[in-house]
């Protein structure tokens, strides 16, 4: 195993955090706008998987999408596939969604996909630790951080920019780690 905690804590520095956060104004974040074609990798975030199921991601997104060298996460993937068996089979609609989201996830190129290493994860760990702690969250809030942090750290480690409509939770992992890259939206209305 390739991964030393005590220069992760060093790196990020948990101690020095105190007080909360504050999201920053929209003009201090990378969003996405038609002019943006060529650049680094992305990974993606589950949100755009979802919004293009729900056909509600914007134009200038899908564009970006096509000309950009695009990674999946497998835990963007594992937070598809649980829809599966979370699902009332029960309900009418369930059988679609279902067919739907595997097909989406059948079509992942597997030379795109990728796991998070053991370092990211537990970097992940401890960022989503400063978070929570910093924000006062919940225990039942800190689960999806913790995911969030591991995509974050994840497109970090591989150099690309992530690529999310989570605007909130990304912008705070970024403050605590200023050298991850992302790339935000919002939903089609």
């Amino acid at each position: 195993m390739s991964f030393d905690i005590a220069n992760s804590l060093r790196r990020l520095k948990p101690q020095k955090w105190t007080g909360t956060l504050s999201r920053r104004v929209d003009s201090d974040l990378a969003f996405v706008d038609r002019g943006d074609r060529a650049g680094p990798q992305l990974l993606l975030d589950t949100t755009v998987y979802i919004d293009v199921l729900q056909d509600r991601l914007p134009d200038e997104v899908a564009a970006l999408l096509r000309v950009r060298q695009i990674n999946h996460s497998a835990l963007a993937v594992a937070e598809l596939s649980h829809l599966l068996g979370r699902l009332d089979p029960a309900h009418p609609q369930t059988a679609k969604v279902c067919q739907t989201v595997q097909a989406t996830i059948a079509s992942i190129p597997v030379h795109r996909l990728q796991a998070p290493s053991v370092a990211v994860m537990a970097e992940a760990g401890i960022l989503a630790g400063m978070y929570a702690r910093l924000q006062g969250l919940k225990r039942q809030d800190r689960q999806p951080l913790l995911n969030d942090a591991l995509l974050f750290l994840q497109a970090l480690s591989q150099g690309c920019h992530l690529l999310t409509r989570n605007i909130t939770d990304m912008d705070y992992l970024q403050q605590l780690q200023p050298g991850g890259q992302v790339l935000f939206y919002r939903q089609k209305a």
